[in-house]
């Protein structure tokens, strides 16, 4: 099911739901107080045209109110899930996933979800992209193919679950 814009809906787990919320709230209050005193103090400095703190400021303004309107459209349409491999050890939202690439010795280890519940530095597949289609209900052992922008693939499911 998509949203007015045609996007699909975020699937978050509940914790990352509450996280963001807690984000968004913290930006929307704290953060815009400080990004004000901020841009305050660099006034007082004097000539706006060459002060690099003033500039610096309007510059996190930015940042931070690009965030939070990210934000607000991610936490507005956001379907909550559970987290973790089914109980069948298959393949859903929010498992970390182990595969070795056709042709390859080495595996990967990927997060399928959203980049927001992100684990660290490890590789996020949504489960809307095609290989997070092709994972999604599937166990260890199994092997699935997903159309790349270079070509076909096929990756073989090593582990599901960290």
């Amino acid at each position: 099911m998509t949203d007015a814009s045609g996007a699909e809906p975020a699937r978050l787990t509940p914790e990352t739901y509450e996280r963001l919320q807690a984000e968004l709230e913290d930006l929307t209050t704290r953060g815009r107080v400080e990004i004000a005193n901020a841009i305050e103090s660099a006034r007082a400095l004097g000539d706006l045209s060459e002060n690099g703190d003033y500039h610096a400021a309007k510059d996190s303004q930015g940042k931070m109110e690009s965030r939070i309107r990210q934000l607000q459209a991610l936490l507005k349409n956001a379907k909550i899930v559970e987290a973790g491999a089914a109980a069948d050890g298959t393949v859903s939202q929010g498992t970390v996933v182990t595969l070795r690439y056709e042709g390859e010795e080495d595996t990967q280890d990927f997060f399928v979800g959203s980049i927001e519940e992100r684990h660290g530095d490890m590789p996020v597949v949504s489960p809307s992209a095609p290989l997070g289609q092709a994972l999604i209900g599937k166990t260890s052992g199994d092997k699935v193919e997903y159309d790349a922008p270079g070509g076909r693939l096929t990756v073989e499911i090593v582990r599901v679950g960290a």
